[in-house]
């Protein structure tokens, strides 16, 4: 067999063997999210929809159309995104944090042919899985309590911005989960630099309410991307190409710092 050849089955063979291992960690964090399902999906949906009965119901009266969309409608999709990007970063953070600090099942891990990129992968893939799943069960609450529709080919555009923005979210709670050993620091991550992000990026209201000199640099974060981005999307069917590279880079940079930042912790 030519060297070449064998090469490229060797790194095949590699391939399939870590994605074997990033989706029995996935597995087992999903068989754990069905165990106490009812709550979970509980909790989540209570959070965006007191926001929507108090912003979208509440102040629709005193609010215009946005962008010739009724108020209600033009804060469902921000508040949909928010659940799953949210559900995406708490179950990457706690569930790191637990499992290195109380279940010590990272330790485990350092005896068995699982790698550095099993791990990373398969909190990241179950982080990614609970926001969609979660921001599923937010969408058909909306859907039964208002009157949000969409068009379902829309749904292509707006997973798109969903996906990679779960995907940074979930990166994030990794890196967090990793580097942080107190619990109460994680809520501070939050309550300091996740939910001022989330708020500033225009769930509320329009980008063009910010001063002309800042809007630029709300535009290049990530959240805005995010957001604003999937917004478009859901309720227009129109692709940013500009938000979508923001989301691509940002979350192939957060990847490599997750994968890094697991590794350094595993070598000490």
């Amino acid at each position: 067999m030519r060297p070449a050849t064998a090469q490229v089955l060797d790194k095949g063979v590699r391939g399939i063997n870590m994605l074997r291992g990033a989706l029995s960690i996935w597995w087992r964090d999903m068989l754990v999210l069905r165990r106490s399902i009812f709550s979970e999906m509980l909790a989540v949906v209570a959070y965006p929809l007191t926001l929507y009965l108090a912003f979208g119901v509440g102040l629709k009266g005193y609010i215009a159309d946005v962008g010739g969309v009724p108020y209600p409608v033009f804060i469902a999709p921000g508040l949909i995104s928010m659940t799953a990007v949210t559900a995406a970063f708490d179950e990457s953070a706690w569930s790191m944090w637990f499992h290195r600090r109380v279940q010590r099942t990272i330790e485990e891990y350092r005896v068995t042919p699982i790698t550095v990129f099993d791990i990373v992968i398969g909190k990241i893939i179950c982080g990614l899985s609970h926001g969609i799943i979660k921001g599923v069960v937010v969408t058909a609450v909306i859907f039964l309590f208002t009157p949000f529709r969409f068009s379902v080919i829309h749904l292509i555009a707006y997973l798109f911005f969903i996906v990679l923005g779960s995907m940074i979210f979930s990166c994030i709670g990794t890196i967090v989960g990793t580097t942080i050993d107190k619990p109460e620091n994680i809520g501070r991550v939050q309550a300091v630099i996740i939910v001022p992000l989330i708020f500033m990026s225009g769930i509320f209201f329009p980008l063009t309410s910010y001063p002309a000199n800042v809007i630029p640099f709300i535009q290049l974060l990530p959240t805005t991307a995010v957001f604003e981005g999937a917004r478009q999307a859901l309720l227009h069917g129109t692709f940013e190409p500009v938000y979508a590279v923001n989301l691509a880079l940002t979350a192939t940079f957060f990847f490599a710092l997750a994968v890094y930042t697991f590794n350094r912790w595993m070598e000490e």
